[in-house]
C-alpha cells in the first residue's frame, strides 16, 4: 500500500474531522492553522491541497481497522495525531530557522516568531481537544483517559528527541546510538503512538496493543533514516525542501554520523573543519557530500533502513490479525522505506 492510497483512504472522513477541529473562525489565530495545514493561501484564499501526507492518522485509523475495530470511532485520535505533528512542525521550523515547507512559506516566516509559536501552542490544545471527542464515538472513559496518557507521553518524548536534536547541530561527538535514541523520541515514539492509539479503540487485546506498538517504533526508526537520506539526496521538487538544508545545518544526520567515523584521518579533518563554523557554507556543502559518497553513506542508511523495516515486518508477522490487515500493514511498510517524498 503507497502513502498515497493510505491517506485517500480515509482523507474524506478525517478532513471533515480536522477542520471541525479548527473550526471557521474569524480569528487570525484560525487563519494561520488554516494555512500550516494547506487549506489556504496566506492571504485566506483557498488553495489547492497541500498539505502533509496525514500518515500519522492514517496508521492510526488503519491500526483500528486492522484489529477489527470501526476505524471511524477512532476518527477522533486519528486527528489528534494531526495536529499534533502539525504543532510540533510549526515550532521546528522556528527552531531550525527554517523558510519554507512543502513548497511554500512557513507560518513564523509570514507572521514571525511571537505568533508562530502561539499558533504551534494552540495547535498542541486542539489536539487534546480533538482526543476527548473520543467519548462522542461511545469509546469508553478509561479507553479515552489512557489514550490521552499515551498522547502526553509521547509528546514529552518528541520533545527529548528534539532537545537532542538541536544539541547535536553544534557537537562531533555523535556516535550511532545517540542519533537511535535522538530518532526514537523525535520519530519513532509517535509512529507507535499512532498505531496504539488506533489499536486501543479497537480492542483490548493487549497483545495484539503491544505488537502494533513494537511494530510501528521499529516502522518509525526506519522512516526517519530514509528521511535522512531525502535530506541529503532528495529531489527538491519531491521533497519540498532543499536538499542541502540539513547538511547546512548541520544535524547530525545517520548519513553525516558514519561519514565522520568512516572516512580517512584527512577528509575527517577536512569534515571537522566545516562543522566547526557557525553555519556550513554553499560552498563548502559540495565537499560534505562528496565524503559521504566516498565512504558510502547513503548505502549504509538505507541498508539500515531496510534493516529496521525488516524487524517491523518481524513483529507484525506475530501479531494474531487478519492476513488482509498484516498484508497492508507490510506493504505500507515497504513503500515508506523505498518513497521519495
Amino acid at each position: 500500500m503507497d502513502p498515497k492510497v493510505l491517506s485517500t483512504r480515509y482523507q474524506p472522513d478525517l478532513d471533515s474531522e480536522l477542520r471541525s477541529m479548527v473550526g471557521d473562525s474569524s480569528l487570525p489565530l484560525y487563519h494561520m492553522m488554516r494555512y500550516h495545514l494547506g487549506w489556504v493561501d496566506a492571504s485566506g484564499q483557498n488553495r489547492p491541497e497541500k498539505g502533509g501526507k496525514l500518515l500519522r492518522p492514517g496508521l492510526c485509523l488503519l491500526s483500528c481497522e486492522s484489529v477489527g475495530g470501526d476505524w471511524h470511532r477512532a476518527l477522533p485520535a486519528a486527528a489528534a495525531l494531526e495536529l499534533m505533528h502539525n504543532f510540533t512542525l510549526i515550532h521546528d521550523d522556528i527552531e531550525d530557522e527554517d523558510r519554507e515547507r512543502r513548497g511554500i512559506a512557513t507560518v513564523w516566516h509570514v507572521w514571525g516568531q511571537p505568533q508562530a509559536i502561539n499558533v504551534g501552542d494552540a495547535m498542541h490544545i486542539l489536539s487534546r481537544l480533538a482526543l476527548f471527542k473520543l467519548e462522542e464515538k461511545g469509546v469508553a472513559a478509561s479507553t479515552v483517559l489512557r489514550a490521552a496518557r499515551l498522547m502526553d507521553e509521547t509528546c514529552l518524548s518528541l520533545c527529548e528527541g528534539q532537545y537532542l536534536d538541536i544539541s547535536y547541530e553544534e557537537r562531533i561527538d555523535i556516535g550511532i546510538d545517540d542519533y537511535m535514541e535522538m530518532i526514537k523520541g523525535k520519530t519513532a515514539d509517535l509512529f507507535a503512538c499512532s498505531l496504539k492509539l488506533g489499536a486501543i479503540v479497537g480492542t483490548d487485546d493487549e497483545q495484539i496493543i503491544e505488537g502494533l506498538n513494537r511494530f510501528g517504533k521499529n516502522l518509525g526508526m526506519a522512516f526517519q533514516i530514509q528521511d535522512d537520506v531525502l535530506g541529503i539526496w532528495g529531489e527538491d521538487s519531491k521533497t519540498g525542501k532543499s536538499s542541502s538544508s540539513d547538511i547546512m545545518k548541520k544535524k547530525k544526520t545517520l548519513p553525516t554520523i558514519y561519514g565522520i567515523e568512516k572516512t580517512e584521518p584527512e577528509q575527517r579533518s577536512e569534515l571537522l573543519r566545516v562543522y566547526a563554523q557557525p553555519k556550513v557554507s554553499d560552498e563548502d556543502t559540495p565537499v560534505v557530500l562528496k565524503i559521504l559518497n566516498d565512504v558510502n553513506a547513503r548505502k549504509y542508511a538505507e541498508e539500515t533502513a531496510s534493516e529496521y523495516c525488516d524487524m517491523a515486518l518481524v513483529e507484525l508477522e506475530k501479531i494474531d490479525i487478519p492476513y488482509s490487515s498484516k498484508d497492508d500493514l507490510s506493504s505500507l511498510a515497504r513503500s515508506l522505506i523505498g518513497r521519495e517524498y
